[in-house]
């Protein structure tokens, strides 16, 4: 990959991120400019989403991790919450797609994924050692992110620009 092609990947990558945050209906976009020429298929895009929300997640849960080192577990789950609210569009894509997969190899994929990402949750809690990458880590992990699912709802979709309320200007107008 060229220097240029690095940089317009990325560039695409993050208007489908502002994309997938405004539409938030749990699908790809494959539609928008440039997706279909920069990412092979379904599984390519999806894949660099979830690069995006695991680095996201692993750098909130150093974070909170350095904010209440006593009660690790807590830490995680708070971070996990952090990252869903900073990129809902892209919890709701995986989600979609780990429950509708569009074929047997974007099934594999993700389960491969969640197994990981359970897998680090749980190590980041301090529930499993890192040398016992295995079934009970990923198990934990699993408790781990349906711990942080409990009682949380994703923030709601943010009306489009072009779509806002007159009482939602009215509001902000107030409160400014």
């Amino acid at each position: 990959m060229t220097w240029e092609a690095f940089h317009q990947r990325g560039d695409i990558l993050r208007s489908v991120v502002a994309e997938v945050g405004t539409r938030r209906d749990g699908i790809l976009p494959m539609d928008l400019p440039g997706v279909a020429q920069t990412f092979r298929d379904e599984l390519d895009l999806l894949g660099a989403l979830q690069l995006r929300w695991y680095s996201r997640l692993t750098g909130r849960i150093e974070s909170e991790l350095s904010n209440q080192p006593m009660d690790l577990e807590a830490a995680v789950v708070t971070a996990w919450r952090a990252t869903a609210d900073e990129l809902p569009g892209i919890r709701e894509i995986q989600d979609h797609y780990r429950a509708n997969p569009v074929d047997d190899r974007m099934a594999q994929a993700l389960n491969k994924a969640a197994a990981k990402e359970h897998q680090m949750l749980a190590v980041m809690a301090g529930l499993v050692s890192a040398m016992e990458v295995d079934h009970h880590g990923a198990r934990v992990g699993a408790r781990i992110e349906e711990s942080a699912r409990s009682g949380y709802q994703l923030p709601a979709p943010m009306p489009a620009p072009g779509n806002v309320r007159f009482l939602d200007r009215l509001k902000a107008a107030l409160a400014a």
